[in-house]
């Protein structure tokens, strides 16, 4: 069963997030995108953890379904600061439950720890090898992924809060982190460059903060499994039933280049030009290419044997933005986002349908754009400093 899965997301209990990131929604919005698995973000949160309940009416073999039918996984995302090696660490984890009775037991865990009713991915200073231990004697069916790994502020190897490998971070817990999520600013080739991650599953996700189809399911990971929790964890702990992900252009993430934001100052780090801001004289914000670049031991190009299929796509409506020169959110968007989309989901225009139907619903200049889009052939100027990259 080919599924394609966005399993980091967040629910309306999580800061930054849309206060209409409800189930009902979330379940609408994954089906017009085409997304057939969700994760449900946030699940050890009180009030979503409720909610949860209510709207998740059946389990089976670990997966559960809305009244619809509609296949959920318990998940969420956690936030761990601590000081290692006498650096403040900020590691996020993506972790995914096999049941409310396990997801029963981390609750408790957390709780010895601290608060989680204040926000949806709430804030723990729990060492990430601690943490890996601690999950896993709860249960070995809790997956635990690093999360957006190349973030520079919050991730396994961000430039000003991470790690230079794996075993840095995790030590002998190490061998439990079976997948890692690339995040918005980087793809699978930037990560091939790295021969320490061969071993992993490289999978992505949309992480959004709001059911709008350019947030949810703008990257996700494709499996051919049955709909079961065990199949589920084992393509990701084995690469069998994994197919491959949806990434956008790396270039559209927010932490793509270096720069600073309010010094409107964007930079290229192979073109090697310092990593001091010219305006205001602070250290750039070092994005994901310089990180890469720092860390790789092989060529750009690399293509390690047995890589993953990927799939370089940008939203929909950010192609129809662009062409209509209006805003995303705008009508005249909407409008000709549900001409493409009558009858069959988003995925499915940017992937598959051929020229001919397009033509039968849009305009020729848009359809050249999907196209381009399709080839991998679009530009984009990168993003940095917590600005996503646009469309030129």
């Amino acid at each position: 069963m080919l599924l394609f899965a966005d399993l980091h997301i967040h629910s309306k209990y999580s800061r930054a997030v849309s206060k209409d990131m409800l189930i009902p929604a979330l379940e609408s919005h994954a089906k017009i995108k085409g997304i057939s698995l969700l994760g449900t973000g946030d699940a050890q949160h009180p009030k979503w953890y409720s909610h949860l309940k209510e709207h998740l009416v059946k389990e089976k073999d670990g997966i559960y379904f809305t009244k619809s039918g509609f296949p959920f996984v318990l998940s969420t995302e956690i936030s761990l600061i601590y000081k290692k090696a006498e650096k403040t660490r900020k590691v996020h984890f993506v972790l995914l439950f096999p049941s409310f009775a396990i997801l029963d037991e981390f609750i408790a865990y957390l709780l010895s720890k601290g608060r989680i009713d204040y926000d949806g991915r709430p804030i723990f200073k729990i060492d990430s090898e601690q943490f890996v231990h601690d999950v896993k004697a709860i249960s070995d069916a809790v997956e635990m992924i690093p999360a957006h790994i190349w973030t520079p502020w919050f991730s396994l190897f961000g430039s000003m809060s991470g790690f230079d490998s794996i075993e840095d971070c995790f030590g002998k817990e190490a061998k439990h982190i079976f997948a890692l999520e690339t995040g918005l600013s980087s793809d699978p080739p930037m990560n091939w460059r790295l021969s320490q991650l061969d071993r992993f599953t490289l999978v992505s996700f949309s992480d959004s903060h709001s059911f709008h189809p350019w947030r949810m399911g703008r990257e996700a990971t494709i499996f051919d499994i049955p709909l079961t929790y065990s199949a589920l964890i084992s393509a990701l702990r084995t690469k069998k039933g994994y197919v491959g992900t949806i990434e956008v252009d790396p270039s559209y993430g927010k932490y793509h280049f270096d720069g600073h934001r309010k010094c409107n100052i964007s930079r290229d780090p192979v073109k090697k030009q310092g990593d001091i801001c010219p305006v205001c004289k602070k250290r750039l914000t070092i994005g994901v290419a310089h990180r890469v670049e720092e860390l790789a031991d092989r060529p750009a190009g690399y293509v390690p044997k047995g890589a993953s299929k990927y799939y370089r796509l940008l939203p929909l409506h950010e192609l129809l933005s662009f062409a209509l020169k209006r805003g995303i959110a705008t009508k005249g968007v909407r409008e000709a986002a549900a001409m493409l989309l009558e009858g069959v989901p988003e995925l499915d225009v940017l992937l598959h349908m051929n020229e001919k139907e397009l033509i039968s619903r849009s305009s020729k200049g848009i359809v050249a754009l999907i196209l381009k889009n399709r080839a991998g052939a679009l530009t984009v100027i990168p993003g940095y400093d917590g600005e996503y990259g646009i469309l030129s």
